[in-house]
């Protein structure tokens, strides 16, 4: 393991599943550019559990340069897991996250660090503003990156593109985990980290092998906005978000059924003619809006004992390391 005391310009976080064919020429690209501009810098490249030879590339990629450092998951655990431990174990004054399959380009790295260190941004989101994907996956995307606009107050139009610049205290202080890895600006909006960034950037038509996302993607981006919007707003305290439906639900439901059986006992009073409470459709809705305010009530009582109870989720079993 690199020395904490060591101190680089960058560290480069690069998550990989069975990209072979790309990561020889991609280290070279990064060592390239980072010689030409005096950079000193680590990349951490993250093996998520291939079933090709890419950890043996990484292997010889590590053998070869004094700057390769290798994770090897035993199984595939995602995108989110990969860069849950890059993060934790990158020392790099800035960290950058770039994907392994050769469609990011490397020459953004310098300008992409400037924009942190020299316009103060705590974190610089690249924009694929041109894409080389298939329609088909093009305008899901725009789709998805308009809703999560709109969801987040965050202005920016890529939210899942894998280039992207961080000050290291954003990587060190949030928490990646699930498939939350497209929201990771909303995460750090979320800790405080308020200054967000964009640069366009080029994206580069796939060289090897095949796109390891299918449409099923979009179906769980969705999911996972709605669960980090939750938890931006509900996390630390569900019970502020089930407590109140469940205390109007069971004020609502209550309040119907007094009125009913009121309304009933006034019309016996005066000799009107009148239904049996249990004969009114409206006396059940109130019972089970009642119940169903019990039932909120104690999800949030019982979400609040989990928050506070709550372990590391974020334990991965790691195979190997360079």
């Amino acid at each position: 393991m690199m020395s904490e005391e060591k101190k680089l310009d960058l560290s480069i976080v690069v998550p990989l599943y069975n990209e072979e064919e790309s990561l020889l020429e991609l280290v070279a690209w990064i060592d390239r550019v980072a010689t030409e501009h005096k950079l000193t810098y680590e990349v951490i490249m993250i093996d998520d559990g291939s079933t090709d030879r890419s950890w043996e590339v990484v292997e010889q990629l590590a053998a070869q340069y004094d700057t390769v450092r290798g994770i090897a998951f035993r199984r595939n655990y995602g995108k989110s897991a990969a860069l849950y431990c890059g993060f934790d174990a990158a020392v790099g004054e800035v960290v950058v996250t770039m994907d392994a399959d050769l469609q990011d380009s490397p020459d953004e790295i310098p300008e992409l660090r400037r924009m942190i260190l020299e316009e103060d941004y705590d974190l610089v989101s690249g924009w694929k503003k041109k894409r080389y994907d298939p329609i088909g996956k093009r305008w899901p995307s725009k789709f998805f990156n308009g809703t999560a606009r709109l969801a987040s107050g965050i202005k920016l139009h890529d939210f899942n593109c894998g280039l992207k610049a961080y000050r290291k205290k954003v990587v060190k202080s949030i928490e990646v985990y699930g498939e939350m890895h497209r929201f990771i600006p909303i995460l750090a909006k979320q800790a405080g980290f308020k200054r967000i960034g964009e640069k366009v950037v080029e994206h580069r038509a796939r060289k090897y092998g095949y796109s390891k996302f299918g449409l099923e993607r979009m179906v769980k981006g969705y999911l996972d906005l709605i669960s980090v919007m939750f938890m931006s707003h509900f996390g630390r305290s569900p019970m502020y978000l089930f407590g109140s439906l469940g205390t109007v639900m069971f004020l609502l439901g209550g309040g119907t059924t007094v009125w009913v059986i009121a309304a009933k006992l006034w019309k016996q009073a005066h000799g009107l003619p009148l239904r049996g409470v249990t004969e009114q459709p409206l006396f059940y809705l109130a019972i089970l809006a009642v119940i169903l305010g019990v039932q909120l009530f104690l999800a949030g009582f019982l979400g609040e004992l989990i928050n506070r109870n709550a372990t590391d989720r974020n334990k991965y079993l790691i195979d190997k390391e360079i």
